[in-house]
């Protein structure tokens, strides 16, 4: 009886602990390159619609169409040129540094414009940067 009253003590005493929470950050330190987490991004951007594109020796982008209703969304309120429809990117790059690796990630819209040009609209959110921190940390990086 006193074990399993002790258990519960204990078992209310770290539930109620504060938990180990990475800081909410789109930005990580490796200490090598981290080549699972670029092969599961690559992976991860095989779907329909998705495009894997690599835009340098260390930035790579992964491009998604949206739905039909975030589509026009965009196109309506941002002038959009409806013959080239609006995407999601997501690019992860790497730089190296004395410490290892720095990767960055980056969240945002682009939205092809009549005139030709592309607007870039940055998504900003808490809620992904504590995504991308817990990333970070399952593929053994430290959020900065």
């Amino acid at each position: 009886m006193r074990l399993t009253s002790l258990l519960t003590i204990m078992g209310l005493i770290v539930s109620c602990t504060a938990q180990d929470v990475p800081p909410a950050s789109r930005s990580a330190q490796f200490d090598g390159y981290p080549q699972n987490l670029f092969n599961s991004f690559k992976t991860d951007c095989a779907g329909p619609g998705d495009k894997f594109v690599k835009t340098g020796t260390s930035s790579f982008e992964c491009r998604e169409i949206l739905s039909p209703e975030a589509t026009a969304y965009l196109i309506l309120n941002f002038d959009g040129y409806s013959q080239n429809l609006p995407k999601i990117v997501t690019r992860l790059s790497s730089a190296k540094n004395q410490a290892g690796y720095r990767v960055d990630a980056e969240l945002f819209f682009i939205i092809p414009q009549k005139s030709g040009s592309t607007l870039k609209i940055p998504i900003e959110s808490d809620e992904l940067d504590r995504d991308f921190s817990r990333l970070y940390t399952d593929y053994g990086g430290t959020p900065v």
